[in-house]
């Protein structure tokens, strides 16, 4: 009795349609030579599938002349017999020596283009690079932004233009280890070379992401080990003196930084429409996270505001708006000055590089901030929302049930004394 197509595989080639042994398989790839039947082991390029399985796989002969199947993952015959065309196509260049990554390319964008109608993605290292800094100035801050710009700067220079123009695939961890390398000969400190490598796994990744490559090479290497230089934290005592000591704005600005956790640059430009008086919440949106953070309002710091308010887009520190942060002249420098003045000293420690690096900063008070909340009791969960080290996404439109425990955690940060 004949069977018909369906109950019986079969494999299609320019010689007709044969049944399909029962040969044995050596491996995934290789067919068992001497087990198969006259069309596995001619040398045209055919199709054939497995019972029970949609695609079609082709039979086709490698560059070192052994048989071998791939599955095409196309389950209409036409388009799996494009594939298998120029699978062969491909296979018969390369033992010929005339197969190049160019001609690879080409092969493989045919075969997607005809198969999909999609255009194959291909990327120059240079080229990936520039995307990926134009896709993160979307979410990134600024300042955040100009280093990242002048990290990648960095390691395209680093590799060279040679291999900066070769394909997304060629860059290995042995590029990414000389150019952590480099950073290391140039004076950077561990940390910064380990937060610059992480800037350039971070583009990798997306890479990854995309389906460009199918790996990253940062990945591969272990991050340096980091030597003393870790931020410090205010007492309370200590911010008592820097708030006693600072006149003008500065003395808001220091109350502010202690109360919320803000970064410099958020404290020199927030606004008066930032605060909500009625409901006693700060809402804000930090320049380096992009993600909006509410703070309830410590009683301390309200008194402190309520001295000189102002309305709606009007900056709460104005002496403060519009000037760099970093640097000897910037604000970062003049928070040095008061720190100074009111006698307190950070851990100051040599980087190798003729800079110093003091474990005391404006920055400092961020984690006072949250070091304060944590002494009292605070859960770390909590604290995560206040700081904004969330894990989720959190749009902040929090409920009165929800807000409880934020106020709670505010209050219990101590007040600081020295009111004028």
């Amino acid at each position: 009795m004949r069977r018909g197509r369906e109950s019986n595989p079969r494999i299609d080639s320019a010689r007709g349609i044969y049944p399909l042994p029962l040969s044995k398989l050596t491996s995934e790839n290789n067919i068992d030579i001497p087990g198969c039947s006259h069309y596995c082991s001619h040398k045209m390029a055919s199709l054939w599938r497995r019972p029970r399985s949609p695609y079609w796989v082709c039979c086709y002969t490698n560059a070192n002349n052994l048989r071998c199947k791939k599955s095409t993952k196309q389950t209409d015959r036409k388009k799996a017999w494009q594939v298998c065309l120029a699978i062969e196509q491909a296979e018969s260049e390369a033992r010929n020596g005339v197969l190049t990554e160019k001609r690879a390319k080409k092969i493989i964008g045919e075969i997607l283009e005809r198969t999909t109608g999609e255009s194959l993605r291909t990327y120059k290292v240079k080229e990936w690079l520039m995307q990926w800094l134009d896709m993160k100035g979307q979410v990134r801050a600024t300042k955040t932004m100009d280093r990242y710009r002048q990290v990648i700067r960095d390691f395209v220079a680093s590799l060279g233009a040679q291999r900066a123009n070769l394909g997304l695939a060629h860059i290995t961890p042995k590029d990414i280890l000389a150019y952590r390398d480099s950073l290391i000969a140039a004076g950077r400190t561990a940390r910064t070379a380990n937060l610059s490598t992480k800037v350039v796994s971070a583009a990798f990744n997306a890479a990854v992401r995309q389906h460009l490559i199918d790996s990253n090479p940062a990945t591969a290497l272990e991050s340096l080990p980091v030597k003393g230089g870790e931020r410090g934290t205010f007492t309370l005592e200590q911010v008592s003196k820097l708030v006693g000591t600072a006149d003008g704005d500065w003395r808001g600005a220091i109350l502010f930084g202690y109360y919320t956790g803000a970064r410099l640059g958020d404290v020199a430009t927030m606004r008066w429409n930032a605060i909500d008086w009625e409901r006693k919440l700060i809402q804000f949106t930090p320049s380096k996270t992009k993600k909006p953070a509410t703070i309830p309002l410590h009683p301390r710091l309200e008194r402190e505001l309520l001295k000189r308010p102002g309305v709606g887009t009007a900056f709460l520190f104005p002496s403060l708006a519009g000037k760099e942060t970093g640097g000897r002249f910037g604000l970062s420098g003049r928070f040095g000055a008061i720190m100074e003045k009111a006698g307190i000293q950070g851990k100051r420690t040599h980087t190798g590089s003729g800079r110093t690096f003091s474990n005391l900063t404006f920055h400092s008070l961020r984690h006072s901030f949250n070091s304060a909340m944590a002494n009292a009791g605070v859960a770390e969960e909590v604290r995560m929302k206040l700081t904004g080290h969330s894990t989720r996404d959190v749009h902040m439109k929090y409920t009165h049930h929800e807000l409880e425990p934020l106020r709670a955690a505010i209050a219990a940060i101590p007040s600081i004394g020295g009111e004028q």
